[in-house]
């Protein structure tokens, strides 16, 4: 039983191990750095625009099923709540930028998207693995990170966000 025990924390450790940190890593309480956000149709912005209020930032692949599966949640979420109380963002790690637009169309996502040029966004975020979503206070400040497909806007999740932002939904 000792050996069993000991074999489960090893695993355990290895696993958090494997979820180290990345380059340049931005880790809950820290505030993010400005960085380029390159749009699916060559425009861009500084993800510094979106100081002010919170920010929900999810990290993506088109070819990811856990990625795709929580994206309707992530969608009705923004519908409902999206550029009133907080913003939602997608960035996707596509390498295929044609990929992850045509998942976007396809889907009928309408919240903004970005494409992640040369990981600067994978790494500050901390996304080594995905899907990844990141709540972020008004000020820049990464307040939670939250790794695996969620239901975004069940009941739960909402009262989650509502209390991580300190608003009222």
């Amino acid at each position: 039983m000792k050996l069993l025990i000991r074999s489960f924390v090893v695993l355990l450790l290895s696993a958090a191990t494997a979820l180290a940190g990345t380059p340049g890593e931005v880790t809950p309480g820290n505030t993010l750095r400005n960085a380029k956000l390159y749009g699916f149709a060559g425009d861009f912005r500084w993800l510094d625009e979106f100081r002010g209020k919170p920010l929900i930032i999810n990290v993506w692949a088109s070819w990811c099923g856990p990625c795709r599966s929580e994206m309707g949640a992530l969608e009705r979420l923004s519908k409902r709540y999206g550029g009133k109380q907080f913003n939602i963002i997608g960035i996707s790690t596509d390498d295929d930028a044609n990929a992850a637009y045509a998942f976007i169309m396809k889907s009928g996502i309408t919240f903004d998207n970005y494409l992640d040029h040369n990981l600067t966004l994978e790494n500050m975020l901390g996304a080594n693995t995905i899907p990844l979503t990141l709540l972020i206070d008004a000020q820049g400040r990464v307040l939670e990170k939250v790794r695996g497909a969620q239901a975004w806007d069940s009941p739960e999740l909402v009262e989650f966000i509502a209390r991580t932002f300190r608003v009222k939904l």
